[in-house]
């Protein structure tokens, strides 16, 4: 189930159980998972993706594996708000995940969450060429907590 607003994905959601966050990109998907009480989104791993099958596969193993209770995705907007052909793309990727899933699924703006963890990455003072390995599921991270962060003031 597909729920937009942020309210009505809430109310979906079993109580004390973990999220994940994605991170949907055209080569690879972040992931990032929370703990039970939704307090901390910690990135786990990036997905490189191959074909849908072979990537809901791989991320419904991570899901199973969590006891997961709901999927956060960032939704990537323009900076002016509207919507474009990656907004289209995952929006589909979704519809086709969630066929797969009874699991809610809701987005999450993530204008500027691959920045923020570029940010944070070169903050750390790590590698260009480690900063390249896990991007993905550092944005995840920022994606998922933020949306924790919208949820514990609901």
């Amino acid at each position: 189930m597909i729920l937009d607003d942020i309210e009505e994905f809430a109310a979906a959601l079993a109580p004390a159980t973990a999220l994940a966050g994605l991170d949907f990109g055209d080569k690879t998907i972040g992931v990032a998972v929370s703990d039970s009480l939704r307090q901390v989104a910690t990135p786990l791993s990036t997905i490189r993706r191959k074909k849908f099958t072979q990537d809901a596969e791989a991320l419904m193993a991570i899901l199973d594996a969590r006891s997961i209770g709901g999927i956060v995705i960032g939704l990537p907007r323009n900076m002016d708000g509207s919507e474009g052909p990656r907004c289209q793309s995952t929006r589909a990727f979704a519809r086709n995940l969630s066929r797969l899933t009874d699991l809610p699924i809701g987005f999450w703006d993530e204008r500027l969450s691959t920045v923020a963890a570029e940010r944070a990455l070169i903050e750390a003072d790590t590698s260009r060429k480690r900063r390249a390995e896990v991007i993905d599921h550092v944005a995840a991270g920022y994606i998922l907590q933020g949306a924790l962060d919208r949820l514990r003031h609901l």
